[in-house]
C-alpha cells in the first residue's frame, strides 16, 4: 500500500516541453503490460481505492489547489457516475462519435494558429483567449490512472480536457477563493499561487476586462475576483453527478467572506444549477468540430444564460 500511495502522490511530468504519448493518443484497450488496460493505468483493489479516496479527499479539502489529489478522488469514487455519463454519450449521435474516435485536447492536437485566425466571438477564438488570459494549458490535465475500465477512463479524461471549455461556455475565470490567481507549472500539473485578498483589491465598476476588448459577438467579461471555479463545479456537479464535483461544490465556498458567500448562494449557485439542469450533457459536444461556431449561438443551443452578476462588482470581503 505504501508503494501505491507513493505512485499516486508522485509528481506529474513537468509542464514544459512536448507532451508524452498519453497526452495525444486515444485511450484504447490494448496490451500495456500485466493487468494494464491503458497507458498510466494502475490496477487497484476496492480497499486500495477506498484508502486512496479517503486520503485524496482529505488533502483536497485541506488544500483545494492540489489538483492532483482532486484527480485521484475523481477516479476512485466516480465509477457509477462515469457509467451514467458513458451511457448518455452512447445514446447521443455526437457523443457516440466521440467515444468511437477518442479525440484528445492538448497542445499537440490543437492548431493554435487556426484558432487565432477564427473570428472574434467564435468558440475556438474565445477558448484560446481563455487559455491566454488565465495562463493555463490543456497539457496540465493529469492522466487517468485508477479507473479499471478503459472506456470509462476515456470518459473521465475527456471530462478533464473539456473542463476549460466549460469555463469558456459559462464565462467564468479559474480562481477558487474569489482571488486573482497566478498560474504556474509545478510537479502537480496545475497549481494556483494564492494572491492574498488584502493585496489584491476587489473589482469596482466599471470592471477591468481580463482580456482584450470583446468583439461584437463576445460574451461579457466577469469581474476578476469572481470565484469562477466554484460556480463551474456546481454546474459540473449537476451535469455529471461525480462525487468529486459535488464535494468541490459543497466545500469550495467555505473560505469565502460572508458577503461573497451571500451572493454566491443567492445568485450564482442557483444560476449554475439551473443551467446545469437545462443544458444537455456537455460531454456530447464534439468541441473540436465546433471551433467556428459563435460562442453566443452555442450557449443559446445549450440553453445557457449569462451569469447574473456580470454587470456589477463582486462584494468586497
Amino acid at each position: 500500500m505504501a508503494t501505491l500511495l507513493r505512485r499516486a502522490l508522485r509528481p506529474f511530468p513537468p509542464l514544459q516541453g512536448p507532451p508524452g504519448p498519453a497526452a495525444d493518443v486515444p485511450l484504447r484497450a490494448a496490451s500495456h503490460g500485466a493487468g494494464l488496460l491503458y497507458p498510466e493505468h494502475i490496477p487497484t483493489s476496492p480497499l486500495q481505492k477506498a484508502l486512496l479516496a479517503a486520503g485524496s479527499a482529505g488533502m483536497a479539502l485541506y488544500n483545494p489547489y492540489r489538483h492532483d489529489m482532486v484527480a485521484v478522488l475523481g477516479e476512485t469514487t466516480g465509477r457509477r457516475a462515469l457509467k451514467v455519463l458513458r451511457d448518455q454519450m452512447r445514446r447521443d449521435p455526437e457523443g457516440s462519435q466521440i467515444l468511437q474516435e477518442r479525440p484528445r485536447i492538448s497542445l499537440s492536437t490543437l492548431d493554435l494558429g487556426k484558432l487565432q485566425s477564427l473570428p472574434e466571438g467564435s468558440l475556438g477564438r474565445e477558448y484560446l483567449r481563455f487559455l491566454d488570459v488565465n495562463r493555463v494549458s490543456p497539457d496540465t490535465r493529469a492522466p487517468t490512472r485508477f479507473v479499471d475500465d478503459e472506456e470509462l477512463a476515456y470518459v473521465i479524461q475527456r471530462y478533464r480536457e473539456v473542463h476549460d471549455m466549460l469555463h469558456t461556455l459559462l464565462g467564468m475565470p479559474t480562481n477558487i477563493l474569489g482571488r486573482s490567481p497566478a498560474q504556474v507549472g509545478t510537479g502537480h500539473g496545475r497549481a494556483l499561487v494564492e494572491v492574498r485578498e488584502e493585496q489584491t483589491p476587489c473589482c469596482a465598476l466599471p470592471c477591468t476586462p481580463l482580456a482584450s476588448p470583446p468583439g461584437p459577438f463576445s460574451l461579457p467579461t466577469p469581474p476578476p475576483c469572481l470565484p469562477g471555479e466554484i460556480v463551474v463545479k456546481w454546474f459540473e456537479a449537476v451535469q455529471t453527478g461525480l462525487p468529486m464535483c459535488i464535494l468541490g461544490a459543497l466545500f469550495g465556498p467555505i473560505r469565502l467572506s460572508a458577503k461573497s458567500l451571500q451572493v454566491l448562494v443567492s445568485e450564482l449557485i442557483p444560476w449554475a444549477v439551473q443551467n446545469g439542469r437545462r443544458a444537455p450533457c456537455v460531454l456530447n459536444l464534439y468541441y473540436e468540430r465546433r471551433w467556428e461556431q459563435p460562442l453566443r449561438a452555442l450557449r443559446e443551443e445549450l440553453g445557457i444564460t449569462d451569469p447574473p452578476c456580470m454587470s456589477r462588482a463582486w462584494p468586497r470581503p
